[in-house]
């Protein structure tokens, strides 16, 4: 099947429109087709199922996709892409909370070019009927309960902001720095979401539809804004997504301030803005905000929302201007506008797409022997080593004659991809990978499901355990345990996982290897502390090829470097309020803070963690000066851009790989202070870069750093500040150089 597309060269009757002039500029082209509609036809392209206008030559729009990691990951029936053609799968990368964990900026966007790529190909194998994608989701892994935490890059809001920048660069087209989209034309387009604070699903009665985040202006400045800015600003995303929840009082989607004074006004964003699922319904329905019907229809027009998820508009909106609660021209025409210069962007608009860029992409591009390997590379590179005592791991492929394996995520593939999956190309599971190296391979479940109530045939799991040279334990969560619409409760691994893990380590004659599948962070001291538990990795949800990177690196073939994108916090954490949204501790109430940025408390890994067959060394060469010194407390916003440019100096470190195997290496450069003053992070991370390095070599990285970037903290009143009263130093790994 074609590919749907206006504006055919072969139809005379949509030849003279000037919507059609691909000489004209896009602006142009944008109000004379909105000029063109009846209101009917124009409430009809105000929801996610844009209606078809057979007489423009205007085929029907699904705003809606889904490309989180990997093309295709919502349900069906509700998402523009399909795969009932000649293409039934695409290629599946870890889910985010992995992948964030390579601080690998360029991996990132070759990820995100592939997944273009794909989306790209499907469109023109006619199974795409939107090229509007609802992905990266950016916002803040605040609480380790939190069921989406595995979508999100994690816990730090400049590593947000720079896989937010790496994504949708990627994904649209673009180059890995920026700048490049010809004529603004997009190859996919990416919507960053979920504006904003949003990190709550359901817990203790508070439900993410309903919930009012009660947020600081530092902290919203500081934390939960910075990836949507960075986002737009310097990413150039074409789409935002407006959240559920209420903050400070307004449910996001009417947020008048947030969606057209600061996203479009201050920040400069060109493109379109989209509900949630059922957000406009939910102003009225459930969050009793909305007045009327009509009322919620106005209140999200209004505010510079531009389409719904969803079909309240569609039925509302006609009212809604009957009443005179909504202008058609001022309204609806300027989310008209927005909504066709993106899909003009996406080229749609430009006749025959088989003659335009990108229309030699075909089934070919999808699932690719490339793709499929940077998938892998993806995984291979995320996967965090967090414990290795007496260097357990890597095994050797010769010495071992028999392995058993255990444990309820040992052979599920489904497991493997997390939530927003779509149908991979093909999966390897734990079991599958380790049995490429070990003819003599013995699985037990011993748990038959994930939640672990009982253990299966105990007497059988100690024999196996016993008899096996050695032993690797499959364990973790799912999606029946985090997910969309699913907090945790506690932060210990389920049911009876724990005494599993226990025994089968007693039993065993050589320390056993404990693999974890999870998103969130799973409290696993007594792991940690037991000595019969030899080495630990943590593989989050790695994707299709997550078996092999798994077995390739218990087996010696890669060298782990993957470092956690988030605290994990002790299980007692789960004290403190799921609600309470401050980042910041304060001690008269003993609130500890959150994040590495500003929590005090006891940690069971800390962000930044992650070990390797290899020790690295590190030595700062050189600090250049920066232009902004002892000057005390100073507003960035005083400073000026062009101080802010010459003010930039760079950090040279040295690093060497002092072990016997090559490997790479993320290396990451923290500030940290004395003392932190008025609220100021404890240390926070300033700039990160990867690099290979084979066994006794050495090489240097170099790090910009812009110190109204990268040294500024808000305050109180939520303006940005520099203040270089006390000690501060820039840290990688053991070694400090004071800012003096």
């Amino acid at each position: 099947p074609l590919p749907p597309f206006s504006c055919d060269s072969t139809n005379p009757s949509t030849k003279s429109y000037p919507f059609c002039n691909v000489d004209l500029p896009i602006e142009k082209r944008a109000r004379d087709l909105v000029s063109r509609l009846s209101l009917d036809e124009k409430i009809s392209q105000l929801v996610n199922e844009a209606s078809a206008v057979p007489r423009l030559g205007i085929p029907y729009y699904q705003w809606w996709s889904e490309a989180l990691h990997g093309v295709g990951g919502s349900t069906p029936a509700q998402s523009g892409v399909s795969f009932n053609g000649t293409i039934n799968a695409a290629t599946s990368f870890p889910q985010v909370i992995l992948t964030a964990a390579t601080f690998d900026a360029n991996l990132w966007y070759r990820m995100a070019k592939v997944m273009g790529t794909e989306a790209r190909a499907l469109y023109n194998e006619g199974q795409v009927t939107g090229m509007t994608f609802f992905s990266p989701n950016i916002n803040i892994f605040r609480d380790p309960r939190w069921g989406r935490g595995q979508e999100t890059p994690g816990e730090d809001p400049f590593l947000t902001s720079k896989y937010a920048v790496s994504y949708v660069r990627g994904i649209q087209g673009d180059s890995f720095e920026g700048g490049d989209l010809k004529d603004g034309r997009l190859q996919a387009s990416a919507c960053c979401k979920h504006l904003t604070a949003y990190d709550l699903e359901s817990w203790n009665g508070n439900s993410r539809f309903t919930f009012n985040a009660r947020v600081t202006k530092q902290d919203m400045v500081d934390t939960y804004q910075l990836p949507f800015k960075s986002c737009v600003q310097e990413g150039q995303a074409s789409g935002i997504l407006c959240a559920y929840n209420f903050v400070n009082g307004v449910p996001n989607c009417v947020d008048y301030d947030l969606l057209t004074k600061t996203v479009r006004g201050e920040w400069g964003f060109q493109g379109y803005i989209t509900s949630d699922f059922h957000a406009v319904e939910h102003l009225y329905e459930k969050q009793n905000y909305s007045k009327t019907t009509e009322d919620a229809v106005a209140d999200v027009l209004k505010a510079g929302m531009d389409v719904e998820c969803g079909s309240y508009l569609a039925n509302h909106t006609k009212s809604a201007v009957e009443k005179g609660k909504v202008s058609e021209s001022d309204d609806i025409d300027r989310a008209l506008y927005n909504l066709f210069t993106v899909r003009m962007r996406l080229g749609l608009f430009n006749g025959n797409p088989s003659e335009l860029p990108y229309g030699n992409l075909s089934r070919n591009d999808v699932c690719s022997r490339e793709h499929q390997d940077l998938a892998l590379e993806v995984a291979r590179d995320g996967i965090v080593l967090l414990k290795n005592s007496a260097n357990l791991l890597p095994l050797s492929k010769s010495e071992i004659k028999s392995l058993a394996v255990i444990g309820p995520n040992a052979n599920v593939s489904d497991t493997l991809l997390g939530n927003y999956a779509g149908p991979p190309c093909k999966t390897v599971t734990p079991l599958q990978g380790l049995m490429n190296y070990v003819k003599n391979i013995e699985y037990r479940e011993g748990c038959e499901t994930i939640n672990c109530t009982s253990i299966s045939s105990i007497k059988v799991v100690k024999e196996l355990s016993k008899s096996a040279d050695y032993v690797v334990l499959v364990m973790g969560l799912n999606q029946d345990r985090e997910g969309e619409d699913l907090d945790r409760e506690d932060l210990v691994l389920p049911g009876q996982q724990q005494r599993l893990i226990t025994i089968v380590a007693k039993a065993a004659k050589n320390p056993v290897i404990l693999v974890l599948l999870c998103g969130g962070p799973v409290d696993i001291s007594f792991a940690k502390g037991n000595p019969k538990i030899g080495s630990i990795l943590w593989a989050g949800y790695p994707g299709g090829a997550g078996g092999k990177a798994i077995a390739e690196i218990i087996f010696g073939d890669h060298n782990p470097g993957g470092r956690l994108p988030v605290t994990w916090y002790p299980k007692d954490f789960i004290k403190i309020p799921m609600t309470d949204m401050r980042m910041r501790p304060d001690t008269s109430s003993g609130y500890p803070g959150r994040t590495y940025k500003f929590y005090q408390g006891e940690k069971v890994y800390e962000f930044g963690y992650g070990l390797s067959y290899s020790t690295y060394s590190y030595k700062f060469v050189s600090v250049s000066e920066s232009k902004l010194k002892n000057l005390g407390n100073i507003l960035v916003s005083n400073i000026g851009s062009e101080l802010c440019e010459r003010a930039k100096f760079l950090v040279i470190v040295s690093v060497e790989n002092d072990g016997r195997m090559a490997g790479k290496h993320p290396v990451l450069l923290f500030l940290r202070r004395d003392k932190a003053v008025k609220g100021s992070p404890v240390k926070q991370l300033v700039g990160f870069q990867t690099l290979k390095l084979n066994a006794d070599e050495k090489a240097n990285v170099e790090f910009e750093i812009n110190p109204c970037e990268h040294f500024s903290t808000a305050s109180e009143d939520g303006t940005m500040l520099i203040d270089d009263s006390g000690l501060q130093y820039l840290v990688v790994g053991d070694q400090e150089y004071p800012m003096l």
